[in-house]
């Protein structure tokens, strides 16, 4: 069964209090053997917008659903015509100070594992190269007949050829790599089939407002919770259960929660201190009083 999606929250309870300061968790982190899971905000200093911030993109946009994908050709077009124009700004973005500062805590043995909410690929580009993407990834495409996988630049390649004389232009790009066009440049885009059947519709390996993670990752997430010794939370509001359900469960497990994140977060309650400061300043400043200072040279343009 597919879950229904959740695209806002309001909290009912009085806002918990917040601290700038890093210095609990900094006593956290020292411990080692943290789990680290990461939001949409982690990416912002990288030039992709989060859904739920003051400028998030929820306040103009809504995105794609599972259920419109699969059930609508018009849904089809409409998303792989501004998700054309929006993966090649995705694909040149770089990791942030904050990502390199997750990198370089994991080299220095402190984070134990990753997971990210986002698609975006930069805690990859940025050295976490196991890094578990709960939510897929915007660099491969699946195909829903054959389940073939295969490469975006691929499909963008293909793209490009059915349509030679595309020429939106981006307004806005979104973290599901969707960007804003107008109806008619929408109309005037034509989607592709699977190369390999044929016929095929062919998907983002994402995992879309509306559908299951699929198990067996699920499980993977839980196992590194359960083998750290505390959460970390990076940039996330933590409105969809998807990434509740972790923090839930270290709290359950009596495990400490700390969230860095500007504003109020879903899972506030449960966590043991949280840190409002701009993720990649905090997370730095974190790996220097580690001892892990942040190289400038990753990412995929350094």
């Amino acid at each position: 069964m597919r879950t229904r999606p959740t695209l806002t929250w309001t909290s009912a309870d009085a806002p918990l209090p917040r601290t700038s300061s890093l210095d609990e968790l900094t006593d956290v982190v020292s411990r080692r053997r943290v789990a680290v899971l990461s939001g949409a905000g982690l990416s912002t200093e990288s030039g992709i917008p989060d859904y739920r911030g003051a400028s998030g993109s929820l306040r103009r946009h809504t995105p794609m659903t599972y259920d419109e994908f699969v059930t609508s050709a018009g849904g089809r077009q409409r998303y792989w015509a501004r998700s054309h124009l929006g993966w090649r700004t995705i694909a040149r973005a770089d990791p942030n100070d904050g990502h390199r500062a997750v990198t370089a805590l994991r080299d220095g043995g402190y984070v134990a594992g990753v997971i990210t909410q986002n698609v975006d690929g930069l805690h990859q580009a940025a050295g976490t190269a196991d890094a578990v993407e709960l939510h897929g990834s915007l660099d491969r495409v699946i195909c829903l007949d054959c389940r073939r996988t295969s490469p975006r630049a691929e499909l963008d390649r293909r793209l490009r050829a059915a349509n030679p004389d595309f020429e939106g232009t981006a307004t806005r790009i979104n973290p599901d790599g969707d960007v804003e066009l107008p109806e008619d440049v929408v109309r005037r885009f034509s989607p592709v089939p699977c190369a390999d059947c044929a016929s095929g519709v062919l998907k983002p390996d994402v995992v879309f407002f509306g559908e299951n993670v699929p198990r067996p990752r699920v499980e993977q997430c839980f196992r590194l919770v359960d083998d750290a010794d505390a959460l970390v939370v990076l940039g996330s509001s933590l409105t969809v259960m998807s990434g509740l359900r972790f923090v839930r469960h270290a709290a359950k497990a009596g495990k400490p929660v700390v969230i860095v994140n500007h504003g109020e977060t879903r899972g506030d309650r449960y966590a043991t201190v949280r840190v409002d400061r701009p993720l990649g300043q905090a997370l730095t400043e974190l790996a220097d009083r580690l001892g892990c200072p942040v190289s400038g040279d990753r990412g995929r343009t350094a």
